[in-house]
Parts: C-alpha cells; structure tokens; sequence
C-alpha cells in the first residue's frame, strides 16, 4: 500500500514545484546539486543498437531512451531544465533551444514542413519576432490583425495564431481563452516571457506552445542566453528534429544556469512586481511623464511616455542601467523605438502603440526608493517640454 501511494502523483504549489521539478530523482543518486554533463558525445560499443536509436528519434523525434549519443540529439542537463519548465508551464514537454530566436524559428519550420506557412499574428511583438515573420526569411507569410480578426484572417494554409501578452514593449493584454476560441483548430502560441509560469500558463487557456526567451526572467540574472518552448508531446517531437538538423542546441552550461534560476523565479518575479506597480503609480502621478502602461496581470516590467527627450532620460540613469534585454536581478532601461524594435517598420512601429517617447523599464530587485530617486533625477535632466501639454496627472493603462 505504501508503494501505490508514493505513486499518486501530488499535486504541489508553483513555488515548491519551481524548487524541485528537474530534480526529483537527486537524492537516489546521492546528490543535493544537479550534475552539469559538459560531454559533447558519449560512447557506445554496441554499433547496431546505437542505429537502431537513432533511426527512432529521425522518425519520431521521440527522447531516447537509454544513455545519449551525441550533444546536439540531447543533454542529460540541458533535460532536466526541459522537464521543470513543462512542469511550471503544465505542458507535456519542452523543448530548449540557443536562444528566444532560435525557438521561434523552429516552431516556424516545424509548421511550415506540414505545408503549413501562413501566420496569423498581432502586434505588438518583440521586435525580431516581427521581423522574422515580416521578413518572410523561412518563407512564412504573416497576416497581422488585431485579436478580433483573428478568426478571420485564418486560411486553409494557417499553422500558427502568434501572441504575446504582455506585450513588448507597450504591455499590451489579450484574453488569451477568446483568442484560443478563435484559433479553431489553428495551434495558438504565445510568448510569456514578460508574465512568466507564475502570472500566468497560458496552455491553461488551451494554448498549444508556449515560448520564452529565457535569457530574461528564467535565467534571471544576466549572464545567459537560452530560449524554450512548452508544448504537448506531439509538436515537441518535430521541434526536437528541427533543433538536431539546424543545430540550434542549449548550451549544458546554460541549461544548468536555467534550472538555477527557475528555482527563485517566484520569489523574484513577486518581489519585482511589487515594486514595479509602486513605480508604475508614481510615474502615473509626475507631470513629466504623459502615459504610463503596466499590466492588469502586474508584473516588472512597465513602460512610460515622457514630454521630455527619452534620450536624455536614458543618458541621464546612473544606479539603472541603459541596456537592451529584461528581467534580470537589476533594473534595466531602453528606448525601443532606437533599440529592440527599430527593425519594425516605422509606421508599423507607430500603429502598434510603440511611440518614439516610449521607455521600457524592467524593474528589478533594488530598492524602491533608490529606484524612483534615480528616475525622478533622469526626468528632471530630460526637462519636462512645454508647461501647456503637460497634463496634472498622466493615464495609468492597464
């Protein structure tokens, strides 16, 4: 009777899952830390056996079992941050990739190797992901709309409904369980760097792929590049094939650094957004700043319209740093129209809310006070433009 029971699958908070998913079977290997496998191949003395394995994965694209072959087929680390991220994301699976990008991309083959390469997507998205649709660079063709269109901009050749929400940079929400309705039978993706498993998990929403650049709040520390994709076990299986052809592997090390960083991704995110909303209501009351946006869902990531010169207040930053990317332990700042988003066409750009006076913030772990003090300093040094269209009060958009 013990045994049955130990066997129930136990139902677990996010918290204690992000802690201990990936790393469930540690303790009968009499290890606390998980082991960082560097190995770029392994060997096998039984030839025959070995093709045999491999002929599976080529038509399945199934994990192998047994011990692995070869870095770019699989990583015994690299795995584990694969499992706890499906774990935190309730997916099947998950498969890792080198980057945000390099994710993307092989969704975009996966579909388009069903003779599937239109895609129906809304802006707007982090600016290389709308480029790499817009672009046609894998001979997709994009249909942008807004969620409403959705339905209708879908074809017989559709094999993709994109969203990302938040949104890059403007924060911008969709109600992720109408989009998934007008999906049909469409595999709706969604980009959940900004929210993260811990605001939201949008496969609960019927979402059939999940994507993160995990190089943001998954590492959560600046100093790795990684990209994943939650998914059912069907798709998983065609992105495995697509990351071995192409070679877009996680590197094991980044894959350990990833597993690292999910362990406190609660706790950080939480306590980020805490003093991002903070952030978002003093912004909202200075008469420099003319919009801000931050999300209904919270988080820590805000963005603000300014009357003054955003250059300036990007120059005028000393504890925050002026630098691209998000979700690090440290509060970063970009001006997305110059940085993250200048490959968006500019009337695309502009159509999307991505205004030339837009500043993203991601809000990281520092004090508030210490925060707001260097803003208020930048803002004033940026000078707050003409006294008749500065508003008492700027609009707060969640």
């Amino acid at each position: 009777m013990e045994n049955a029971a130990a066997a129930v699958p136990v139902s677990r908070a996010l918290a204690t899952d992000a802690v201990h998913a990936g790393r469930e079977d540690l303790a009968d290997l009499g290890l606390h830390a998980p082991p960082l496998d560097l190995s770029t191949t392994y060997p096998s003395y039984d030839a025959a056996a070995e093709a045999a394995r491999i002929d599976a994965f080529a038509e399945t694209g199934a994990r192998l079992d047994g011990p692995p072959v070869y870095a770019r087929l699989d990583n015994p680390t690299t795995a584990r941050f694969e499992t706890a991220l499906a774990k935190l994301e309730g997916t099947e699976a998950a498969v890792a990739f080198a980057s945000g990008m390099a994710a993307l991309t092989a969704v975009l083959l996966v579909r388009a190797a069903a003779g599937l390469k239109h895609v129906v997507a809304v802006r707007p998205l982090y600016g290389c992901s709308d480029h790499l649709l817009n672009a046609g660079l894998l001979g997709t063709e994009v249909t942008w709309t807004d969620p409403a269109g959705i339905a209708d901009a879908i074809r017989p050749d559709t094999g993709l409904v994109m969203v990302e929400t938040p949104a890059n940079p403007t924060l911008a929400e969709v109600d992720l369980r109408a989009v998934r309705h007008a999906c049909g039978s469409v595999p709706l993706l969604v980009d959940n760097t900004f929210a993260t498993p811990v605001l939201q998990r949008p496969a609960e929403y019927g979402a059939r792929l999940v994507l993160h650049s995990a190089t943001k709040y998954l590492g959560g520390h600046g100093d790795v590049m990684g990209g994943v994709v939650a998914c059912d076990e069907e798709l998983a299986r065609g992105l495995r094939q697509v990351r071995f052809a192409t070679g877009g592997v996680l590197h094991p090390l980044a894959g350990y650094l990833l597993l690292r960083g999910l362990s406190t991704l609660p706790v950080r995110v939480r306590a980020a957004s805490v003093t991002a909303a903070d952030l978002a209501r003093r912004l909202a009351a200075d008469p420099r700043v003319a919009r801000v946006h931050y999300p209904r869902i919270g988080g820590a990531m805000v963005s603000f319209e300014t009357y003054g010169d955003p250059l300036a207040v990007i120059a005028g930053v000393r504890l925050i740093t002026p630098a691209v990317s998000l979700g690090s332990v440290d509060t970063l700042i970009q001006h997305p129209a110059s940085i993250s988003h200048r490959i968006v066409a500019e009337g695309d750009r502009r159509s999307a809310g991505v205004s030339d006076r837009l500043l993203r913030l991601s809000v990281g772990l520092e004090d508030v006070e210490d925060l707001w003090r260097d803003l208020t300093e930048a803002l004033s040094a940026a000078g707050r433009g003409s006294a008749d269209r500065a508003p008492a009060k700027a609009s707060l958009t969640t």
